[in-house]
């Protein structure tokens, strides 16, 4: 079988399909860096969700060097999936050090996407709730950014920094709404807008996929009982079958005696 569908078929760990979502905002997030003039804020935010991504980055990475039947081997493109585990800490964000790291993420990025895709061709499915769970992932990140960008600094506003952010877009796409953070500018609301309306679709697809997958594995349980069966039904024929032959040879050795 070809290698890239024996990748794409495999089962993916919870950590390696997380890896793969956050390899795609790690592309998202250079171009925003280098596209646009990020204030001081918004840079806080993008550190705390950095630091998340590359622990999970580093996870990953000794879960599967662990399982390497030869490590060596796994090394060599493991060496790029490491470094781009390194944080990019304000010490390094100035240095040609962190040029470095940028271009090792997105080459992780590339081969995540890449697998990715292949994921979703052959497993429909997991596909469905691939997209769901990205997506997901990827406007509560730049729903904060966009909140954050237009309420910071208004003296009526209450969310003010990256964690703000964070809870505000958190709690606005599933919907709970408590009510201790909310926008009050025009561009603020539309970006709340577009998050509630998202989050009631996302969570609706989610709950037909779970009780789908319910529903399937119920399917799957039931045809394993009905092959299990057949499989114990053929062989009680075949011992029949076998047990009749032997008592015709007896019944034809007594005639013959």
């Amino acid at each position: 079988m070809n290698p890239k569908l024996q990748e794409a078929k495999r089962e993916l760990g919870p950590i390696q399909f997380l890896t793969l979502v956050l390899s795609i905002y790690v592309l998202l997030v250079l171009f925003v860096e280098n596209a646009f003039d990020l204030s001081d804020d918004i840079l806080d935010l993008l550190t705390i969700v950095d630091t998340f991504v590359c622990g999970v980055f580093l996870v990953d990475f000794f879960q599967r060097f662990y399982r390497a039947p030869n490590k060596l081997v796994f090394m060599k493109w493991g060496w790029i999936d490491l470094l781009s585990s390194i944080p990019m800490v304000d010490t390094l964000r100035y240095g040609r050090f962190i040029h470095l790291i940028r271009f090792f993420r997105i080459l992780r990025a590339i081969r995540s996407t890449k697998v990715i895709l292949n994921f979703l061709f052959h497993n429909r499915r997991k596909g469905t709730f691939t997209i769901v769970a990205s997506v997901s992932v990827l406007l509560v990140i730049f729903g904060a950014i966009g909140i954050l960008q237009f309420e910071r600094g208004l003296p009526n506003s209450n969310i003010q920094n990256a964690s703000d952010a964070l809870w505000w877009a958190f709690v606005t796409i599933t919907t709970v709404g408590y009510g201790d953070y909310y926008p009050v500018t025009t561009f603020g609301r539309m970006v709340a807008t577009v998050l509630m309306t998202a989050g009631v679709g996302l969570f609706g697809t989610f709950t037909g996929l779970v009780a789908n997958w319910f529903m399937l594995e119920g399917e799957q349980q039931e045809n394993r009982q009905e092959q299990k069966e057949r499989q114990e039904l053929k062989q009680d024929i075949a011992t029949l079958h076998n047990e009749v032959a032997e008592l015709k040879e007896l019944i034809k050795q007594k005639h013959s005696q």
